[in-house]
């Protein structure tokens, strides 16, 4: 069984920079894509980026674009979600998901518990 538990988040002024951390338990975290999601009050989970199974391939949401960058540790079993020029509207609680695939960003298997980020104006 993959445990995912994500670590970094918490309170920051807009403008500011916060740093996600998501370390998986099992075997499966290197041949697995990666992602990083989030969900605001009253607003469905979306998904704001993923990494293929070996980093070369990721993906961004146009919202965070510029902005977040994903990367991967797969010594260290560890992805993470490096937030700049954070703005009030990124506040939400952000979830780590480790994918059914090496690729792609449509199917997700695993989920951490979520770490909420909050940016004050």
């Amino acid at each position: 069984q993959v445990q995912l538990v994500e670590s970094g988040g918490g309170l920051v002024q807009a403008g500011g920079s916060l740093r996600l951390s998501c370390t998986a338990s099992g075997r499966t975290f290197s041949s697995s894509a990666m992602g990083w999601f989030r969900q605001a009050p009253e607003k469905e989970r979306e998904i704001v980026a993923g990494i293929n199974w070996n980093g070369v391939s990721t993906y961004s949401a146009d919202s965070v674009k510029g902005r977040f960058t994903i990367s991967r540790d797969n010594a260290l079993k560890t992805v993470y979600l490096q937030m700049n020029s954070l703005k009030p509207e990124d506040t939400a609680v952000y979830y780590c998901t480790m994918g059914a695939y090496p690729s792609g960003w449509s199917s997700w298997r695993y989920w951490g518990q979520g770490t909420q980020v909050t940016v004050s104006s």
